[in-house]
């Protein structure tokens, strides 16, 4: 992201003076403009801090919340973050530094990306990734933290799904083998876990349809009933969206 400023140097000529926010969190300052002897010249040094004090206190606010978010969200290759994306990241910074129950468990925890699901009803899912090696961290707060980031994104349903790479099968001869958990399958039926969370899943059933297609059934243990069968729709809408497949979620009855 960059600031375009226009001033003037000390030669009275015209300066262009431009302040980029990079991804790690660090200002690059450059100026460019015409010297005295009429050729260009560029410098460019690392001092954010101390130059973006005299850039007004509405800019300067732009580029402390740029830079505090850029600390919650780590896109994969250095990509840079979409406005949907940054606006999540800034929920996560938010919650760390105000709600007092979360705040030490939201450290060291960051996500990968965000993106938004359409839902049944005109409704929308928020969908966040975040990295597999924190997965047991999202876990111990996932009721907590879904409580409040959906207080935050008022009206839409928030789901939280650890990032797995899904590993080719090796070449026919070859004697390198594939983990079992980087298959197709598994990291689609992992991925289901974590999409029905705080719920478990406790029994599955595929049912064959007349024209040859398939639809599965999964049971979710009622104990979670309260906590997630607003959000069934939901569940359905967001695994269809990742998957491609189609499933639908039930409670089992309970026998007399």
């Amino acid at each position: 992201m960059e600031f375009v400023l226009p001033a003037a140097g000390a030669d009275g000529l015209g300066v262009e003076h431009i302040v980029v926010a990079r991804a790690d969190g660090l200002g690059v300052e450059h100026v460019a403009g015409a010297g005295a002897d009429g050729l260009a010249k560029r410098s460019f040094k690392r001092d954010f801090t101390l130059r973006s004090s005299s850039l007004g206190p509405s800019l300067h606010l732009q580029f402390v919340n740029m830079f505090t978010s850029r600390k919650k969200i780590h896109k994969d290759k250095d990509a840079e973050p979409t406005d949907f994306e940054e606006s999540v990241a800034q929920a996560f910074f938010d919650l760390e530094n105000t709600n007092q129950e979360l705040k030490s468990d939201l450290k060291d925890l960051y996500i990968n990306s965000a993106v938004q699901v359409d839902v049944s009803g005109n409704r929308k899912a928020v969908v966040i990734h975040f990295p597999y090696r924190l997965r047991k961290g999202f876990r111990k707060i996932h009721v907590r933290l879904v409580r409040e980031l959906e207080k935050k994104f008022s009206g839409k349903d928030v789901v939280l799904i650890a990032s797995r790479r899904i590993v080719r099968p090796p070449k026919k001869g070859s004697a390198a083998q594939r983990p079992r958990n980087r298959t197709l399958t598994a990291v689609h039926e992992a991925m289901l876990e974590d999409i029905v969370l705080p719920a478990e899943i406790v029994g599955k059933r595929v049912r064959y349809r007349i024209d040859g297609s398939k639809i599965m059934k999964v049971f979710l243990d009622p104990k979670e009933r309260n906590n997630t069968e607003y959000k069934l729709d939901t569940f359905a809408a967001v695994y269809r969206k990742l998957s491609g497949k189609d499933v639908v979620f039930e409670y089992p009855v309970a026998e007399a």
